[in-house]
This record gives structure tokens, C-alpha cells and sequence, in this order.
């Protein structure tokens, strides 16, 4: 099947490749050209694992390639995937104006017959403006389809190789026919298709991302009140994760999330439910509760150095908002730093892959590190605020005889306060109270 995917951004990037993996003859194209170029040499704007070896392959053996035509790309597509960003408006709501562009372009250049597919994460009633921008052009049929997609980063190539669910929303039989015969390849060990209309394909993306949103600020909320009763919530986790009908997952309390995901889809539901007169007063609580929560690893340090902060050098392991990506789009580890600085503190910081993209948005105003360990010379306390692996088992000895005082707040409970209070370590983590 010929496919063009308008966009080459972490979406865009992944569905590409992943298509052409399994055989079809894709073009990603985007009107930046010097991201064009770079993918062209196989370098990557981002990085994710595993993809790297997709795009090299593919475009080695011919399946896939980039273009800055967009227009091109559009006239030899059979379907195209409109996969660019939906940045969130000065109210919350999804921007929508490069999706509608380039539905504008679809109908401008189109040859033949067309299945459109919106992958952009989308408020309900996206479908129906795409469809009129098309229509103000179109000379020949198209199929509207929404097919919002579910992938980690960090685990994306898996998540859409292997994924636990496809959702598409369509209107006509032969929308749903190309839609089943392009992800048949991905669903063979059973896992479901799910075909619906398409404002519950539009809403199921931004209601599953607002669920795991709320299940993490709920127990962020959790851990606070444990810290102040005694409790230990890596107890109270287990005990609530066994419950089948609760489960384990999105249950484990930190300095609040972030990426490109669950920030932007939790304001643009709520801001949908104002609209629609059905405000979402709950996700409200979550927001809320996500930005106070960003500001406890300060706290927590704040509250063991007291006026000491001031001119202090502190060390921060993890920058990315999760392990696996390089992504710093409303990444903890900012609302960090940027507290620190105003505190009057100094900062060096080591991260596996994001200390580039932290350069960009940060540049000289704190230091980075070449390795985890450089970031402690010098330095009063150590944060940890990303779980890389390679922070889950450190020389704590190292760490205490490179601090000039040992402090160490966890932001992951990736440590064991026992043990870290038997090697004289000041220790603080996230809902362990005194008991734990």
C-alpha cells in the first residue's frame, strides 16, 4: 500500500517506519527541511529505541523515504496520515491549525480515491473539520477515519508493532476494509481491532490519557498524606495494585508527570467539557494536584538545607521526563532547576540522552556533566529525578564520600531508606513516612 504520513515529529516518525517495516512504501513527509535532510542521513530529531534501526533499514531497501513535498507525497498516497502537532492554545484547547492545513492540502493535490487517517491527537469534532477542508478542494472521493494512537515513549516502536489495541473510528465500509487490511499484520496474535464512529474513536485517546493522568495524581496525593500519618505507600501501592479491578499499573508516586501526552490531552479535555457545557471537575483536581507535586523534590531539599540552599551546588540525575526519551516537554526536572536558580543554588546535571535538548532550553544557566558521578564533585545534595537504570543501583559510598554533605532526595523511591540511613546518607523520598 502507498501511505504518506504528513508530519516527522514523534508520532509521525514512529507510524512511518513502523509501516514501511512491514512492507509498505511510505513517504513522511514535512515542510521542515532541515529535519527532512537529517532523516534523509538517518539522524534523528529524537531519539525513541529501536527506531533508529527502522528508519536506516527501510530507507536502505527502498520503503521508505522523506520529502519536503508535501504535496507530492499527498498525490501518490492510497492513504495519508495526518500526524502533526496539536499544540495547546493560550486556553487549553488543542491548536488545530497545521491539522487543517494540511487537510487543505489533501484536497488540493489528491489523484484518486483517498482514505484519510487523523493520528494527531484530536478533540472531538476534529473529523468533521478536516472532512469540509477536504471537501473545499477535493475532485475525487475520500474516507474520513480517526486512529489516535497509544504509544510510550520509550517504548514506542514496540507499542505499535505490538500493540495491545488498535482504535478506528470510520464512516464507510471502505474505510474500514483499507484501515483492517493495513493493521492485519500488527494484530495477529489476536490482540483487537476496535472499529467505532468517530467522535468515540476522537474521545477514547484523550479519556485514556486523562485515566492515567488521575491514577498518577491520586497517588501522588497519597504518598503526601502517607509521609504525614507514618504510612509507607510502596506498601499501600502493592496493596491497592493487587486489586484486579484497581491493578498495578500508573500507581507509582513521583515529582508528577510530564511529556508531550498527559499535560496537553488534560487541559484540552477540560477545556473540551467547557465548551460542551459537561465540565470535567475532576481533571481540574488533577491539574492541580500535578503542578504542586512538581515543586516537592524543592521542597524536600529546601526543607533539609534551609538557608544553606542559597549558594549551594546541587546535583541533578535525570532530565527527560521519563527513562528512554529525550523529551523535556513539561519534564519535572525543569520545574526543579528553575526553583533551584531562583533559590540562589547552582546546578549540575547529568542525564543519558537529554542534556542536548536541555542545552537548547536551558543553555549556560547550569552545568552538565559527562557522567553521573562528575555531577557529585563539588556538590552539598544530589536529586534524583528521572529512574534511568543507571541510577537504580549506585556506589552509594561514591555518592557519600563525593557530597560535600550526603543528602540525597529520591524523587523515584529508587532507593532503600534503611540502607541509605545506615551508611549515614540524609535521605528523603516520596510517601515513605518515618515508620517506613
Amino acid at each position: 500500500m502507498n501511505i504518506t504520513v504528513v508530519g516527522t515529529g514523534y508520532v509521525g516518525l514512529v507510524v512511518g517506519a513502523c509501516l514501511a517495516e512491514t512492507g509498505n512504501t511510505v513517504i513522511c513527509a514535512d515542510v521542515d527541511a532541515a529535519k527532512i535532510e537529517g532523516l534523509t542521513r538517518n539522524v534523528l530529531p529524537i531519539f525513541e529505541p529501536g527506531l533508529d534501526d527502522y528508519v536506516e533499514r527501510n530507507q536502505r531497501d527502498g520503503r521508505l523515504r522523506f520529502s519536503t513535498e508535501v504535496g507530492g507525497a499527498i498525490a501518490a498516497a492510497d492513504v495519508v496520515f495526518i500526524a502533526v502537532g496539536t499544540p495547546p492554545d493560550e486556553d487549553g484547547s488543542a491548536d488545530l491549525r497545521h491539522v487543517l492545513a494540511v487537510a487543505t492540502e489533501i484536497g488540493t493535490h489528491m489523484t484518486r480515491e483517498l482514505v484519510v487517517v487523523t493520528k494527531s491527537t484530536v478533540p472531538v469534532g476534529t473529523a468533521a473539520k478536516v472532512s469540509e477542508a477536504i471537501a473545499a478542494h477535493a475532485k475525487y472521493p475520500y474516507h474520513i477515519c480517526s486512529n489516535p494512537e497509544f504509544l510510550k515513549e520509550g517504548a514506542a516502536v514496540d507499542d505499535f508493532m505490538k500493540p495491545d489495541r488498535v482504535v478506528i473510528g470510520v464512516e464507510t465500509d471502505h474505510a474500514r476494509s483499507v484501515m483492517a487490511e493495513l493493521y492485519a499484520p500488527f494484530v495477529r496474535t489476536g490482540k483487537p481491532i476496535i472499529f467505532m464512529d468517530i467522535p468515540s474513536a476522537e474521545m477514547t485517546k484523550y479519556a485514556a490519557n486523562a485515566m492515567l493522568a488521575t491514577r498518577i495524581s491520586f497517588m501522588n496525593e497519597v504518598a503526601n498524606l502517607c509521609e504525614r500519618v507514618g504510612a509507607n505507600v510502596d506498601l499501600v501501592r502493592k496493596g491497592i495494585g493487587s486489586d484486579e479491578r484497581i491493578g498495578p499499573a500508573f500507581l507509582f508516586p513521583g515529582p508528577g508527570y510530564g511529556g508531550s501526552c498527559f499535560p496537553k490531552d488534560v487541559k484540552a479535555l477540560v477545556r473540551t467539557g467547557e465548551e460542551f457545557g459537561a465540565p470535567l471537575e475532576i481533571l481540574d483536581a488533577v491539574e492541580s494536584v500535578n503542578e504542586r507535586q512538581k515543586r516537592r523534590l524543592f521542597e524536600k531539599l529546601q526543607a533539609l538545607l534551609g538557608p544553606a540552599l542559597r549558594g549551594a551546588q546541587v546535583a541533578v540525575w535525570g532530565l527527560a521526563f521519563k527513562p528512554n526519551t529525550d523529551d523535556m516537554r513539561e519534564a519535572p526536572a525543569l520545574v526543579l532547576i528553575e526553583a533551584l536558580l531562583e533559590a540562589g543554588a547552582s546546578v549540575v546535571a547529568h542525564d543519558p540522552v537529554a542534556m542536548d535538548e536541555t542545552r537548547r532550553r536551558l543553555g549556560d544557566r547550569i552545568r552538565y556533566a559527562a557522567s553521573s558521578y562528575a555531577a557529585l564533585d563539588g556538590s552539598e545534595a544530589l536529586v534524583v529525578v528521572t529512574d534511568w537504570n543507571e541510577y537504580r543501583h549506585p556506589d552509594f559510598a561514591r555518592i557519600k564520600q563525593s557530597l560535600k554533605r550526603p543528602i540525597v532526595v529520591d524523587g523515584r523511591n529508587l532507593y532503600d531508606p534503611a540502607k541509605m540511613r545506615a551508611l549515614g546518607i540524609e535521605y528523603a523520598s516520596i510517601g515513605r513516612g518515618a515508620r517506613a
